[in-house]
């Protein structure tokens, strides 16, 4: 595969052509009688027409046929996909997932929309308020498929094996350790080259920001010229009957036939795009003094909600960074929070816990749900020397935080079969420690 090209920037207003066809974007208007090229025009919106400069988002689309060339659309079945929040009895427990088995392609040929599985979520789709945590399992390309969502952003996270996406903006090669946000309403097809496994965390009725920096600065986290955007390319690809448009709406899954690619877009300009970033990016905030900070500090996209401060979603990343603080617990502490906590794992071992949470695996910690450290944790770090030291090198931990209370679907806590059971138990062996005779704590601190 040629190498693909893209523009950085994050949110950006951005033009692109595809150099075969030089010119193809219309000089000083949107919707010119005739566009060049003899192209379509067509508007994606992403926000309402009247919201404020600075949310309005939208893009032109110049386009060999426009996408409403298609026959109406049917019901298909569901698979795993699911918006119903109450399949099964709440569960406040401490809940985590064994690796999520990929099906052999041997077996069975499982693409992209085929693989969807709804583990958790939240919200209602109809009134644009709330997520949904998907995991995808797959083992082949959507081939002459693709897909789209009209009910919100998926942000998608690979574990194992490259994704290499069409979209109507262009082309994107999204490997583990790297993240593409797909917003709501654009069209995409995923190959892939090897069995695959992925995290999404979908949002209604909002999109991914990148977080307010306050007294960090104007630079830090991630920085916005490290999202890359792909260049236009087309497709004038004639499938008679054949190529299939799966759309997302209200939670259910339709889909309608076409005789075209719908990849056919010549040129566009607009600031409603897709978009990747390469976590190897990040730019590490932490403590070099004592004590944490939140780990806010890491959190890389967020889509917030109406209230400030407090998001629908937070995208969350542990990368490797430095440890360095004095006089302190240096793991993640025992915590009880507001928010519910996802997380999974891309590669390596995540710090708190160094067995039985495992890449292509996860966890679930619900709101007000207690969680921290495992017990041999927790003894090793209490009696570790406190020298500079390299935290979560070869490993990618992340987390979508949300401040709704989700539930956990029938899929999840029993079709999967991966649920651990035994979770629960790498706290037991917590013992008290507490000296009621002398206040001077024990150990090399």
């Amino acid at each position: 595969m040629a190498e693909l090209k893209y523009i950085p920037g994050f949110g950006n207003e951005c033009a692109s052509e595809d150099p075969r066809c030089p010119g193809a974007l219309p000089e000083g208007q949107n919707n010119p009688q005739v566009c060049p090229y003899n192209l379509y025009a067509e508007q994606l919106s992403g926000s309402a027409f009247t919201c404020p400069r600075s949310t309005n988002k939208r893009s032109w689309l110049y386009r060999i046929l426009p996408s409403v060339s298609h026959k109406p659309f049917e019901s298909i079945d569901q698979g795993h996909v699911t918006n119903n929040w109450d399949e099964v009895d709440p569960d406040p427990n401490q809940l985590r997932w064994k690796p999520f088995e990929i099906p052999k392609a041997s077996q069975k040929k499982v693409d992209f929309v085929s693989g969807l599985h709804t583990l958790c979520g939240a919200g209602d789709i109809k009134s644009n308020n709330g997520l949904a945590i998907h995991i995808f399992l797959c083992n082949t390309s959507m081939g002459n498929r693709c897909f789209y969502n009209s009910d919100g952003d998926f942000l998608i996270v690979p574990q194992k094996g490259k994704l290499h996406i069409y979209t109507e903006f262009g082309r994107m090669l999204v490997q583990p350790n790297e993240i593409c946000v797909i917003q709501r309403g654009m069209r995409f097809s995923i190959d892939v080259f090897e069995e695959t496994r992925g995290y999404i965390l979908e949002v209604y009725g909002v999109h991914f920001e990148l977080p307010d920096l306050g007294p960090i600065g104007a630079n830090g986290l991630a920085n916005p010229r490290d999202f890359l955007i792909p260049v236009a390319w087309y497709e004038d690809r004639q499938v008679p009957g054949g190529y299939t448009v799966i759309n997302k709406y209200q939670g259910k899954l339709f889909a309608a036939k076409q005789d075209v690619s719908p990849f056919n877009v010549v040129a566009w300009h607009g600031n409603y795009t897709p978009y990747k970033y390469n976590l190897e990016n990040f730019m590490v905030i932490n403590s070099v003094a004592f004590d944490h900070a939140d780990p806010s500090i890491f959190t890389v996209l967020t889509a917030k909600s109406v209230r400030p401060g407090v998001a629908i979603a937070d995208f969350v990343i542990f990368p490797p960074r430095w440890g360095v603080a004095d006089k302190t617990f240096r793991p993640p502490y025992y915590h009880r929070n507001c928010m519910s906590e996802f997380m999974g794992l891309i590669k390596g071992h995540y710090e708190a816990k160094q067995g039985g949470f495992l890449p292509g695996g996860g966890s679930l910690h619900s709101s007000m749900t207690p969680h921290g450290p495992d017990a041999d944790c927790f003894e090793k770090a209490s009696k570790a020397k406190l020298a500079p030291e390299r935290i979560a090198d070869g490993t990618m931990a992340f987390m979508f935080e949300s401040s709704l209370s989700m539930a956990v679907t029938k899929w999840g806590l029993k079709t999967s079969n991966c649920l651990d059971e035994n979770y629960y138990k790498c706290w037991e062996p917590l013992k008290s420690h507490f000296t009621p005779n002398s206040r001077k704590p024990a150990g090399p601190n």
